[in-house]
């Protein structure tokens, strides 16, 4: 039998998430239900947890 080919998995990149500006400590925003270490997606018109479904719509602005 031939060996079973290994898949390269993509690893998260949570650091992307973090931002350091002197000495403040910036995060985008943790899902509220799955806790913290659980960011929002960032789209267009809406904030969504990929793991639970959880989504905050973006209100329209009026000029």
């Amino acid at each position: 039998m031939a060996k079973k080919q290994v898949k390269n998995k993509i690893p998260s990149k949570k650091y992307s998430k973090y931002k350091i500006e002197g000495d403040k400590l910036e995060k985008q925003p943790n899902c509220p239900r799955c806790g913290p270490g659980i960011f929002l997606a960032q789209h267009k018109n809406r904030k969504t947890c990929g793991t639970c479904g959880y989504t905050v719509f973006e209100e329209k602005k009026k000029d």
